[in-house]
């Protein structure tokens, strides 16, 4: 019996004479989730450490060898490989295949790419690929030399394909570490891997001396492979970072960009000469065009001051995006935020994480080669030994060959008098002592063979095979030679495919500022001079890395015409007096300030100081503002989300605007998100406030959660309530316990409800809410205002419809009701079509109080506002039909709705 609490399921078995067999369901779901997770692991997600591919990057390479598309060959469509794959050894999709396929051709996405293309593969814009009838392919050479070189010498094993039609080969293989070469990138179940690419000669050598001493210390080993090289070249700035992630197999290399400074403009006389920040290199993986767009974000919002241009001049011959500084900037300035702001300078986390067999396992940097040099000792003996036997083979077919040779007279008299093969066969046997295969290869031996050329031909042959059989038995029999052969092999690699490195290292270039010998160039930017007394080390050795790479970058390509040498015997490192990377970047103001946050219809968020002439500013025709906030810049406002999800917004960094700006989007200001931004609040953070947020949902559901469960969230956010897939939020506000709320229907429905704990408890983030209004079939909440009947027992509520009638109640006229009614009727329509689409609530209403209604399409498109006073609009009992308050001055058109109204 199974334990209390646990459930149990019937299976049905074929294997045990279709017997019922109990079985637990936590059993069955433990074994069925580890098998499904153990698929993912070692058929897709995670590469094998000995030839560095994943099972379909592998099977791609050996199909595209079956088709003969070798690097001597014409190109074949893409989509006849991907076919080919699919229909013999990867039952997967299509798309799947073909982005693999793409990969392993960019040459920004692979160090050293093992296939060729012809035709538009991508770019480092993040341009997709042609579709795969458009595009052509081939092996490289690298590929096809060091991983299929050996294929067809039974060095590796071979399984059966899906369905048992075909076979292919488990591993391929490799005669280069692939896997450190390029790299590689997977998410599995519960374990993920990120292996950077490294450099072939560097690689190359590591292997080498591993071969030549297996206890080589670390520090030599990381000599020679001091860290990553990445295709798109970069500049690795933390030794640290690369040296634990390869001592630990897991470690964050920091990645900047390549940038310098530029003269542009007229070179003749009285004509101003512009700065402009080129960029020649990003990190690894970033996106050219969306970090181009960002720059110009934080440009648009104020967060970079003192870029007048961005455009990007890149073409074939490589990557140049020039940024055009205003006059008086320091470039090392706009560089610094660049880098703290921007992807221009990433992080590279990573996770050696490799299948080693069949189990994955995170390795270090030595282990990865030496798992690779076991692979390929082991392969080399295979190779060597089927060779051998090829060899032997043939030499006993030649031995019998020449031994038959020496005695033609006695050949040709056995085969004469033969009766037949069978007894020509035996009979060759028994005269010359041969064996049967020997018999058989001379009774399939032309007669051209027994000319006197060909007898010396054989005898040579005979010869070299021999030679080469104890060259083989030697190979085998002594591991030293095998690995003198191996490290041959690993030369002659590198010979062929070396290439020098692309990725730069700080602390090289720091080491060779401080060596240099030549003349300092004089900045035309402030510097101050320091000199370090040794290479720096820790924290403050980053510090003095980046200020001095910093340095380097601006004046790489300073012009030579207005440069001023000065002749000192010793160079002085310079040092550019920057903000460290290590500041926040949201960094808060040191005297808070009275301000003014207003937000607007279309989401644009804007902070003036107190009594500055721009917060009394119209808005703009096409947007209006519906909601504005007196505060203090050291507090923070909360932003919802549809799904429920709560975000912090410090105040301070809302960029302040002085002239008539329509402000910064507000998602902007927040982490990237898809959701749709519903509500906001500002809040002093006073955790013993007896106010609480309360918030509703589409479906009706309300609820109330304490405000203190906000004072500690992160950037990230947190979840301020759970709703089901069919349900979002549709309204938040902080309200306390004196207060009610109406919450008004698209049928005229309004419920006036009081907000207290009878009506609203206070419950946890993670509960769900009671349900505060029953909504009808085709009917949707259409607005919540909060109502303060005790100190404002005058309050009104203002109510449109979509067809421009309008009205005035007054919010005492409706009657309260309690949670889960149907509310009050307010609304008698004229049309069946029209429908209620606002509601505003006016505390104290004064009849010169401006109104205004946002007018537009359904697709909210080509809005226009309409302003009037509130006595325009008419005071009547609840169940009234209103007035058309725009028939005298504006009819609405046929496509056109009321949007919203604000006061």
């Amino acid at each position: 019996m199974a334990k209390q609490g646990q459930q149990q399921l019937d299976f049905w078995s074929e294997s045990d004479g279709g017997k019922i067999i109990p079985t637990s369901l936590h059993t069955e779901m433990q074994r069925s989730y580890l098998e499904y997770a153990m698929s993912v692991i070692v058929g897709r997600a995670l590469p094998d450490a000995r030839d560095g591919l994943k099972p379909v990057h592998r099977r791609i390479i050996y199909a595209m060898h079956e088709l003969g598309l070798l690097p001597d060959r014409p190109f074949r469509k893409c989509a006849r490989v991907v076919g080919d794959v699919l229909g013999k050894y990867h039952p997967h999709g299509d798309q799947s295949v073909y982005d693999a396929l793409v990969r392993l051709v960019q040459d920004f996405s692979s160090r050293y790419p093992l296939l060729a293309g012809h035709g538009n593969f991508g770019s480092v814009d993040n341009d997709p690929a042609a579709a795969m009838r458009y595009t052509e392919c081939r092996l490289a050479a690298i590929g096809n030399e060091a991983l299929l070189g050996e294929i067809e010498e039974e060095v590796v094993d071979f399984v059966d394909n899906f369905d048992g039609s075909e076979q292919e080969p488990a591993v391929l293989p490799a005669q280069l570490p692939m896997l450190l070469l390029n790299g590689a990138t997977g998410i599995a179940v519960g374990m993920a891997t990120n292996i950077p690419p490294h450099n072939l000669n560097e690689i190359v050598d590591g292997a080498i001396a591993l071969i030549d001493n297996p206890n080589l210390p670390d520090d030599d080993l990381l000599k020679l492979i001091p860290a990553p090289d990445f295709p798109t070249g970069g500049i690795i700035m933390n030794a640290d970072g690369v040296r634990e992630a390869y001592l630990t197999g897991k470690g964050s290399v920091t990645i900047r960009g390549v940038a310098s400074v530029e003269q542009l403009g007229g070179k003749g006389t009285g004509k101003r000469q512009k700065q402009a920040i080129i960029v020649t290199e990003l990190p690894y993986q970033v996106n050219k065009s969306a970090w181009i767009e960002k720059i110009a974000e934080l440009v648009n919002n104020n967060k970079i001051d003192g870029i007048s241009d961005i455009r990007d001049e890149s073409d074939r011959r490589g990557m140049r995006v020039v940024i055009e500084l205003k006059k008086d900037i320091v470039p090392a300035v706009i560089i610094d935020q660049l880098y703290r702001q921007t992807a221009l300078q990433s992080n590279f986390g990573v996770i050696l994480l490799a299948l080693k067999g069949s189990q994955p396992k995170q390795m270090t940097l030595r282990e990865l080669l030496q798992e690779f040099l076991e692979f390929r000792e082991e392969t080399l003996s295979k190779r060597f030994r089927y060779e051998l036997k090829k060899a032997q083979e043939k030499s006993h077919l030649l031995e019998g060959l020449v031994l038959v040779l020496q005695d033609l007279d006695r050949l040709i008299r056995i085969l004469r008098f033969a009766n037949n093969s069978a007894l020509a066969k035996t009979d060759l046997q028994t005269e010359f002592a041969l064996s049967e295969t020997q018999a058989e290869a001379i009774l399939s031996m032309p007669l051209r063979r027994i000319t006197a050329i060909e007898q010396q031909k054989i005898r040579e042959d005979l010869d070299a095979l021999q030679q080469q059989i104890a060259k083989l038995e030697k190979l085998l029999s002594d591991r030293r030679e095998l690995m003198k052969f191996l490290k041959k092999e690993l030369r002659d690699h590198k010979k062929r495919h070396s290439d020098p490195r692309r990725t730069h290292l700080a602390w090289q270039l720091l080491e060779n500022h401080h060596n240099a010998t030549q003349n300092a160039v004089e900045l035309e930017v402030t510097v101050e001079t320091t000199e370090p007394s040794s290479k720096p080390k820790g924290k403050k050795g980053d510090r003095a890395i980046q200020q001095t790479i910093e340095t380097e970058q601006v004046t790489e390509k300073a012009p030579e015409k207005k440069s001023r040498v000065t002749n000192t015997k010793q160079p002085q490192p310079v040092e550019v007096p920057l903000i460290s990377l290590t500041t926040e970047l949201n960094i808060p103001i040191a005297e808070p300030q009275d301000i003014t946050v207003q937000l607007t219809h279309k989401g644009y968020i804007k902070s003036f100081e107190n009594n500055s002439k721009a917060a009394q500013l119209v808005d703009l025709n096409d947007d209006v503002t519906i909601a504005s906030y007196d505060t203090r810049s050291d507090r923070e406002m909360v932003v919802l989300t549809n799904s429920g999800k709560a975000f912090p917004l410090n105040l301070a960094n809302i960029p302040i605007v002085k002239g008539k700006g329509r402000g910064t989007p507000l998602i902007t200001l927040l982490p990237d998100s898809s959701e749709s931004l519903v509500s906001q609040f500002v809040w002093e953070k006073n955790p013993e406030s007896t106010e609480g947020l309360v918030l509703l949902s589409s479906q009706g559901k309300i609820k109330r959660s304490p405000l203190a469960e906000f004072a500690d969230m992160t950037a990230r956010g947190l979840i301020a309530a759970k709703f089901k897939e069919d349900d979002s939020l549709f309204w938040a506000d902080v309200v306390s316990l004196e207060q009610e709320l109406a919450i008004a229907t698209s049928a005229g429905r309004i419920l006036r409800l009081k907000a207290d704990e009878t009506q609203i408890p206070t419950v946890g983030r993670a509960a769900a809410g009671n349900i505060a209004l029953r909504l009808g079939s085709t009917e949707t909440q259409i607005g919540v205002s909060v109502l303060d009947l005790a100190n404002n027992p005058s309050s009104e509520l203002i109510l449109i419809t979509a067809e421009g009638f309008a009205k005035r109640i007054a919010a005492a006229n409706i009657r309260a009701a309690v949670r889960g009614a149907i509310g009050a009727q307010c609304f008698k329509f004229q049309s069946r079509t029209d429908k209620l689409v606002s509601m505003v609530a006016i505390a104290k209403p004064r009849l010169d109080l401006p109104v205004t209604f946002l007018i537009g399409q359904d697709n909210d498109l080509g809005l226009r506002t309409v302003q009037m006073p509130l006595g325009a609009i008419p005071l009547e009992v609840p169940n009234s039909q209103g007035r058309s308050i725009f028939a005298g001055e504006s009819d609405l058109v046929r496509s056109e709705r009321v949007i919203r109204v604000v006061t």
